[in-house]
């Protein structure tokens, strides 16, 4: 994307906010988000979830209360404006102490999943809990959650709608966040931190279609194929020609669903000359056909 020098700025370099790594993963990750629920709590209450098979997550949108969890080895107390993500669902409890009939806490909860069989990286990269408390976040972050506090004492027509798109950008702001303030990195993050593995992984997430290779991978990290794929499998626990193929089939499964493209085009574009030999890895590595995801992707639109 071409972005002009914004006057209002200081002149000079900016730092990078995202990782372009990071950024070409997010603009093609096959993430849905939805909230489920706003709640409005006064006096002493608690609410328990119990663990789910999808993400969940919290946004405070006013005033306070305590998140605990095994995931978080203790209480967490949350203020207006945080958030709270438990990425793999754990289970977890939140409550707050006050006066019988003075509010205490307004909750905005949702559900997210990665959709496709595939898992995918950004899912097996973050940790079992996340808290991201407005104070320390981006400004950006505090306005989005702002605005969502916002339309939910709004009544205005698509409320539910634009709830859930901006839960959508607030996940978004929030793993750029984390990405940028954790210490305690695994998987994607953790190869986020060596330019040369991050190198490959955006070269890969842009151009999922090239002709990959060991020697072209490594070529690009300026290492040798014995050390890059050391490395790369240390970071990203799978090894780098394997990554490629499950990046390309969730690739596959996005085109799949969007219904854009022949099956035969979609092989092509991610560089397979022969349909049925896309069609036999898909099954391998999905689970499932191409016209099974394509009639899934159908039914969803219909119910929609």
């Amino acid at each position: 994307m071409y972005i002009e020098p914004n006057p209002s700025l200081p002149a000079g370099p900016r730092p990078r906010l995202v990782e372009p790594a990071l950024e070409s993963l997010l603009s093609r990750s096959m993430l849905q988000v939805q909230v489920v629920a706003e709640l409005h709590r006064c006096g002493t209450w608690y609410a328990d979830a119990p663990r789910y098979e999808c993400g969940l997550f919290h946004l405070v949108g006013a005033g306070r209360c305590t998140v605990e969890s095994e995931a978080l080895g203790g209480n967490v107390t949350l203020e207006a404006g945080d958030l709270v993500i438990f990425p793999h669902g754990s289970s977890h409890r939140l409550s707050g102490e006050g006066e019988e009939g003075v509010h205490q806490a307004s909750l905005i909860c949702g559900e997210f999943r990665f959709t496709g069989s595939a898992q995918h990286p950004l899912s097996a990269a973050l940790p079992a809990c996340m808290v991201i408390h407005a104070s320390q976040a981006s400004a950006p972050f505090r306005q989005l959650a702002s605005t969502m506090a916002d339309v939910v004492h709004a009544d205005c027509a698509g409320r539910h709608v634009l709830l859930n798109k901006l839960a959508d950008a607030l996940f978004t702001l929030a793993i750029c966040d984390y990405s940028r303030s954790t210490d305690e990195r695994q998987g994607l993050f953790a190869s986020l931190a060596d330019p040369r593995i991050a190198r490959v992984l955006q070269a890969v997430h842009d151009h999922p279609g090239k002709a990959w290779t060991m020697q072209s991978m490594a070529a690009l990290a300026c290492m040798s194929r014995s050390a890059f794929a050391e490395r790369f499998s240390q970071l990203m626990k799978t090894p780098p020609v394997q990554y490629v193929t499950q990046w390309r089939v969730s690739v596959a499964e996005q085109l799949l669903r969007d219904r854009q493209q022949s099956v035969a085009g979609i092989a092509q574009q991610l560089g397979y000359s022969s349909e049925a030999a896309f069609r036999r890895l898909f099954k391998r590595v999905s689970g499932m056909c191409p016209g099974r995801v394509r009639g899934e992707g159908m039914r969803a639109t219909a119910l929609n």
